[in-house]
């Protein structure tokens, strides 16, 4: 790595931490909230205006449906944070729902758990980043017709803060994460006081608008799927719920008891938002539509603010700072709200990667303590969301929230299964009553997040949540091959007995393309090895060129034969992998093994230009039983600058008269 490179990775990322500097990354609770839960804090910026785009499609008068869609995700979410108090307490290990159904109910259930939630993850960083495009662009307009380009900076930008380390990162967001509650309950309070205290008759700028209805005369079976619908979408509020399970390691002992106490204010804080928003909305006259040119009397180049900035706009009039304040931490906690997705994904990918379902690079941490290769993952991943869709929030929350309903519905059975396993041998009274308690909640737990599991399949699988689904197969159906791939490799590993019988003899074979120094070492360390037999191998691509290496062979003090290989065809790996093929063949017990000559570079465009015929053959004879391969290096020039950027400075090395680098 040059020195320039690993100077902009030191400004991007600081200084490496030690292994034993873990602990240090430990969050206290008033870090952990804005870490943790701050994804599902911002989705009341995007949930309640999910609600009113679906009644929408009933006309205005369908929005006197929204408190009640409202009460319901509401108590929902209420029935869900109960339940993962149960989760925190009972698996504090940070497999979550993972480790749960994992646990109680098979590799199978925890495997769907693991790639529901590795999907959800990514949509929520897709959904939150999208979501503050549109709030940003409410206040500014370049950002509205730049969405896309917007989000994939975002997403950058929340990569390098994450790689820096879990508690720099939280530190950085606790600021706006708390600017955003504080700033929301100062504006609904405000809002609510002036309409039901002081009797102020507050309008938003859409109240006034009229609305061309798609289906404005549902009745029956079909307004009640309507209704199902909002409701679908308004649940995208309780998402982010499961990342304080999946992140209790994370938490400063007593790490159960922390863990439950930071669920409990994300849900308090979350359903007091949800709830206010969806009645200030309501009351004040909002009206949303998914196209503004179905807003009847609207101007012609009416540009419709998020439900968020509109109602900053009608309780803030005459205060324009108190708007773009609103508009600002809105935009910002929803940026920040897939800091989430990039401490919950990391963590979870690490704990598939340790139980052999992902590749082992994502099991291990960075230089910084994190987990480097799942947060870079999971940002390719978004990104690519993000292009395809848009950055339209109203299209990617379609795919939203299926994922995490399936784990909360494997969790709540798996957490049944494990209360009534313990109810089976406990007999202290007092443990069984709180275990009874549990599972009861458990099982509310069950039958709430079940039922909106079936109303949201219902309602958007056509609309894109079969993409979900299918992507949650396909990683599901992945990562069973690989872990059928690792099974399969420790088996033969495992299972083949080493005889250990050595080789009867050794051939070695070095290389030779020129006569120069390079060809001198191979050849002095391959004499140095005592070999049994040694020859060096020169493949005929130009007759001049090889008549010439002979002479000059025969003409030095060289005591080793070369022995010249024909390759009618100008190739070289082919001719040299036929020779040693050969060699094997007249004497199966050798162990034959290839010296290559190899320069060693100082710049990236120099390694273009030479060892590509080295790369070509060491790629081929690695397939090759009985034959080994040793590179032998010739540091060029250039490659002396490299060298030194990597050297330090050792204890007492000046005193044994090494230069002094410091």
């Amino acid at each position: 790595m040059s020195k320039l490179t690993t100077a902009a990775k030191r400004v991007l990322l600081g200084r490496p931490f030690r292994s034993d500097s873990l602990g240090h990354t430990l969050l206290p609770k008033r870090i952990a909230l804005p870490v943790f839960a701050s994804d599902a804090m911002s989705s009341v910026a995007y949930a309640p205006e999910e609600i009113f785009l679906v009644l929408s499609a009933a006309g205005i008068s369908a929005y006197l449906y929204a408190p009640w869609v409202g009460l319901a995700v509401a108590a929902v979410m209420a029935v869900v944070v109960a339940s993962y108090r149960q989760n925190v307490h009972a698996y504090p290990s940070g497999g979550g729902d993972y480790e749960v159904a994992t646990t109680n109910l098979g590799p199978n259930a925890g495997l769907t758990v693991g790639s529901a939630l590795l999907v959800d993850y990514v949509l929520t960083v897709a959904v939150s980043i999208s979501s503050a495009a549109s709030n940003i662009g409410s206040a500014i307009p370049f950002v509205a017709t730049h969405k896309v380009l917007f989000a994939v900076v975002a997403i950058a930008l929340l990569t390098a803060v994450n790689l820096r380390g879990v508690r720099e990162s939280g530190t950085a967001f606790a600021v706006p994460t708390y600017a955003f509650i504080v700033g929301m309950f100062v504006m609904l309070g405000w809002g609510l006081f002036q309409v039901y205290v002081l009797g102020d008759d507050l309008r938003a700028e859409s109240a006034g608008f009229g609305l061309d209805a798609e289906e404005e005369h549902l009745y029956g079976l079909a307004f009640a799927f309507l209704i199902a619908r909002a409701f679908s979408s308004g649940c995208a509020a309780l998402t982010g719920v499961e990342a304080i399970s999946n992140g209790v390691p994370a938490f400063r002992k007593p790490k159960s008891r922390n863990a439950a106490t930071t669920l409990l204010l994300l849900g308090s804080i979350a359903i007091v938002l949800l709830m206010g928003i969806i009645l200030l909305a309501e009351r004040i006259g909002v009206v949303y539509a998914h196209n503004p040119a179905h807003l009847i009397g609207a101007p012609a180049d009416y540009h419709q603010k998020t439900l968020i900035a509109q109602l900053a706009e009608a309780v803030f009039a005459g205060f324009p700072i108190g708007f773009f304040f609103i508009t600002i931490v809105t935009a910002l906690i929803l940026v920040l709200a897939a800091n989430t997705a990039f401490n919950g994904f990391p963590v979870l990918g690490s704990i598939l990667a340790q139980d052999r379902y992902l590749p082992r690079q994502l099991h291990t941490r960075g230089d910084r303590l994190a987990f480097s290769n799942g947060i870079l993952f999971l940002s390719g991943a978004a990104i690519a969301f993000v292009v395809l869709f848009g950055a339209e929030v109203t299209k990617l929350i379609q795919l939203y929230i299926v994922g995490v309903f399936v784990s909360f519905v494997l969790s709540q059975t798996g957490m049944l299964r494990h209360w009534t396993r313990l109810l089976r041998t406990e007999t202290d009274a007092e443990h069984r009553r709180r275990m009874k308690r549990s599972r009861v909640i458990n099982a509310i737990g069950l039958t709430a997040t079940g039922t909106v599991l079936v109303i949201v399949l219902m309602t958007k699988f056509f609309a894109g949540a079969y993409i979900a689904i299918f992507l949650m197969v396909a990683i599901f159906v992945v990562m069973k091959l690989i872990r059928k791939h690792y099974d399969s490799v420790a088996r033969e590993l495992a299972e083949t007995e080493w005889d250990g019988v050595l080789p009867s003899r050794a051939h070695a074979i070095v290389l030779v393309s020129t006569l120069h120094l390079p060809t001198r070492r191979a050849l002095a360390f391959a004499r140095a090895m005592r070999p049994d037999t040694l020859e060096a191998v020169t493949v005929n691509v130009d007759d001049a060129d090889t008549r010439k290496l002979v002479r000059e062979w025969e003409r030095s003090d060289m005591a080793v034969p070369l022995k010249v290989v024909e390759s009618p065809y100008r190739e070289i790996t082919k001719p040299v992998l036929d020779y040693v093929k050969r060699v094997r063949k007249d004497a199966p017990r050798d162990v034959v093994t290839v010296f290559i000559p190899e320069y060693v570079v100082g710049h990236w465009w120099e390694q273009v230009l030479h060892n590509q015929s080295a790369l070509r053959l060491k790629g081929r004879l690695l397939f090759e039983p009985g034959v080994m391969v040793t590179s032998v290096p010739w540091q060029l020039s250039s490659s002396a600058k490299a060298r030194k950027q990597g050297e330090v400075n050792a204890p007492g090395a000046v005193r044994r008269g090494y230069e002094d680098r410091s």
